[in-house]
C-alpha cells in the first residue's frame, strides 16, 4: 500500500509585529526621528493608511523587513523544484542524503487517482516497486545518496521556507493563480491564508494579478476568474 500524508501548511514563525515594523521603516524614510521611536508612536489607523500607500505606489522595499516563517509537509519534490525558483527566500528541505527513506509517502495526483483505475493500480505498482528496489539498494550497502536515484519525483518531502512581505506579494502574485502547479497553487493560497491572520493589511489585496490589479495576463490561456471579478480585463504580455 503507498502512503500518503495530508499537505500541511503552517506559520511557525514570524516577525514580532510585522505591520508595525514595516509602518515604522515607511516613517523612517521622511523622518528625522529614529524608527524604535516611531514605532512606539503609529496608531492602528496610521499603519493601516501608511501601508496601503506603498502598495498603492509599488514602493514596496520597507515590507521586506517583515519576514515569515512556514513549515511545509506533504508536498511533493516536482513542488520543491517550483517553490526553490523563488530566489529571494530561504529553504532548508528534507535531506534525501541524510534520511533514510524505507517507509516514504507518494503524492498521487487527483488526475491519476480519479482516472483510469487500471491506470492507477499500475502507477501505484510503480511506486510500490520503486520502494522496494531502494531498500534493496541500502539494505545492501548502497548509501541512501545514491539510493535515492531511483526514486520518483512523487515523494514528499518536508520544507521550511522563509520569505519576506514584499517576496510574499510576489509569490502570491505567480503562485495562485489558477493557471499555476495545481499543488504550488494549493501551497500559495494556504500560506496567505496563514499570513493574512497576522498581517491582514499587507496581504488584503494579495493573490493572483486577476484580483490585485484587476488584469489577468494569460491572454488566451486565460482561465477566465477575471470575468467574475468587477472592473478586472484580459491583457497579454505577447
Amino acid at each position: 500500500m503507498i502512503k500518503q500524508s495530508k499537505l500541511k501548511v503552517k506559520l511557525i514563525s514570524f516577525t514580532k509585529d510585522p505591520e508595525q515594523i514595516a509602518a515604522a521603516a515607511i516613517r523612517q524614510c521622511y523622518s528625522s526621528v529614529g524608527a524604535r521611536q516611531l514605532k512606539k508612536k503609529i496608531s492602528d489607523e496610521n499603519r493601516a493608511k501608511l501601508i496601503k500607500q506603498v502598495l498603492a505606489s509599488g514602493h514596496t522595499s520597507t515590507l521586506e523587513h517583515a519576514s515569515f516563517t512556514f513549515a511545509i509537509e506533504g508536498a511533493s519534490r516536482v513542488t520543491e523544484i517550483h517553490l526553490i525558483r523563488h530566489r529571494i527566500a530561504s529553504f532548508s528541505i528534507q535531506s534525501g542524503r541524510y534520511v533514510k527513506r524505507s517507509d516514504a509517502r507518494y503524492v498521487v495526483p487527483d488526475s491519476i487517482l480519479k482516472g483510469d483505475k487500471k491506470t492507477l493500480k499500475e502507477y501505484l505498482k510503480h511506486l510500490k516497486h520503486t520502494q522496494e528496489i531502494y531498500n534493496k539498494l541500502v539494505a545492501n550497502g548502497v548509501p541512501e545518496e545514491d539510493a535515492r536515484y531511483c526514486q520518483p519525483q512523487s515523494i514528499q518531502v518536508k520544507i521550511v521556507m522563509t520569505m519576506n512581505a514584499r517576496s510574499l506579494l510576489n509569490f502570491f502574485h505567480l503562485r495562485c493563480c489558477k493557471r499555476s502547479q495545481w499543488e504550488t497553487q494549493k501551497i500559495a493560497n494556504e500560506m496567505l491564508k496563514e499570513v493574512k491572520k497576522v498581517a491582514p493589511n499587507i496581504f488584503e489585496n494579495a493573490g493572483p494579478s486577476c484580483i490585485n490589479e484587476k488584469v489577468c495576463w494569460e491572454g488566451k490561456m486565460s482561465c477566465g476568474l477575471w470575468k467574475k471579478i468587477n472592473g478586472a480585463e484580459l491583457r497579454s504580455k505577447i
